[in-house]
């Protein structure tokens, strides 16, 4: 039996190396593909697997006041119902919801003061956790900075930074449209060939925006969540600023708001050095919660403006949208039921009359909330989503309830 099943694996490999070399008819697919089956699905420790570009700390570190009222918070936690697989659950243990759910840090700030922080699964307060998409949130602060620092315009065609593009239907596409994930170019998420592979595992990102994309639909007129979108602007930011990605992010964010710990940002490859603009920025939670804390505060920091506040509320509140806007995504509770939107690479729920939270969102359930009708944020970093659908969904019900 053993040996029938070694057989049949050394035959499904060979069946593999075969259909890429022979059968994929870009042969740099290869590479790509080589990754995806030598290294699986997408996880926690994939900054240890990426070569990456460090982003140093400033001299100056800032720290949060505390005045910690962990009982409370998991109290509070004990009355919060989430969902998962389409079944409704209550928090009853706070410590056992996190360990169990593979959660590795929950912090809660309020009213500048985190008032909660707790490490689990073994990780502490200098850990490593990547950011997988909450990058695309750190994205958006780099293009407001681009667009003060004159580099570039809002409404400018990508083809006037990227003119290998001209003459394929990208004339029509602005940077506004790549930040609204509505740029209309082609996406097919999940298969081994897939897009998401592609934007994840190639290890030549720029050569895969440039040669691969496709424009199938009109410009601002559907949501379509694509990683080609980020890829794209860091190729604009690229050309525009004359600087690498990561140094730009240094510049103008990590060592202006006093992070604590140096971070990195995952590239393709040591060859291309591009940044993994979708997913790869890897950083200690409590410097997470210093870009949280900058947005709660419109773009301050202590006195100093470090990112215009007109861009924090441009990139974070509601879009004005067509009623069929989110058409691919009918069926999601996200912007049905729990009144969700996407806007300038960030996440929101609108609480009405003119008030909402807004998030950086990542696979596994990694999130930087900021719910500045409450005066909170919250990190929450993991190495899995563990057994619950939507992260934001906690999250909001516990920023709601920090101000009862």
């Amino acid at each position: 039996m053993r040996r029938n099943l070694a057989v049949f694996v050394a035959v499904a490999i060979c069946i593999i190396i075969a259909y890429m070399l022979f059968l994929v008819p870009d042969y740099k697919a290869f590479t790509y593909v080589g990754r995806a089956i030598l290294w699986g699905e997408s996880d926690f420790n994939d900054h240890q697997k990426f070569k990456s570009r460090e982003i140093a700390n400033g001299s100056t570190i800032f720290t949060f006041e505390y005045e910690l009222k962990e009982d409370d918070i998991n109290y509070l936690l004990e009355d919060i119902h989430y969902s998962y697989k389409q079944n409704t659950y209550t928090i009853d243990d706070a410590i056992q919801f996190f360990t169990e759910t593979d959660t590795t840090s929950f912090i809660v700030i309020k009213d500048d003061k985190v008032i909660y922080e707790k490490y689990f699964n073994g990780y502490h307060r200098d850990s490593i956790n990547t950011s997988f998409s909450m990058a695309k949130s750190f994205v958006s602060f780099l293009i407001g900075k681009a667009i003060e620092d004159g580099y570039i315009n809002l409404n400018d065609p990508i083809t006037d930074y990227i003119p290998e593009l001209n003459d394929r239907g990208f004339e029509n596409i602005q940077i506004e449209h790549l930040l609204m994930m509505a740029s209309g170019i082609r996406y097919q998420e999940g298969l081994l060939l897939g897009d998401d592979t592609k934007t994840y595992y190639s290890p030549n990102l720029r050569r895969l925006a440039l040669e691969e994309t496709e424009v199938i639909n009109n410009p601002g007129e559907e949501f379509l969540y694509n990683n080609y979108n980020p890829l794209l602007l860091g190729i604009i930011l690229e050309r525009a600023t004359q600087q690498t990605v990561s140094d730009y992010l240094h510049e103008k964010l990590w060592k202006q708001i006093g992070m604590e710990f140096p971070a990195s940002w995952s590239i393709d490859s040591n060859k291309h050095g591009f940044e993994k603009m979708e997913s790869g920025i890897n950083a200690s939670p409590i410097d997470y919660a210093k870009f949280g804390r900058l947005y709660l505060h419109n773009g301050n920091w202590d006195g100093e403006q470090i990112i215009s506040s007109e861009w924090v509320h441009e990139s974070t509140s509601e879009a004005e949208i067509h009623e069929n806007y989110y058409s691919a995504y009918s069926d999601w509770d996200f912007v049905n039921r729990d009144q969700g939107y996407y806007k300038f690479m960030w996440w929101g729920y609108s609480r009405g009359d003119g008030e909402y939270d807004f998030f950086a969102h990542g696979k596994y359930g990694q999130v930087i909330y900021v719910s500045p009708s409450n005066n909170v944020i919250i990190v929450r970093n993991g190495i899995t989503a563990g057994e619950v659908d939507w992260w934001p969904e906690i999250l909001f019900e516990l920023a709601s309830k920090l101000d009862e």
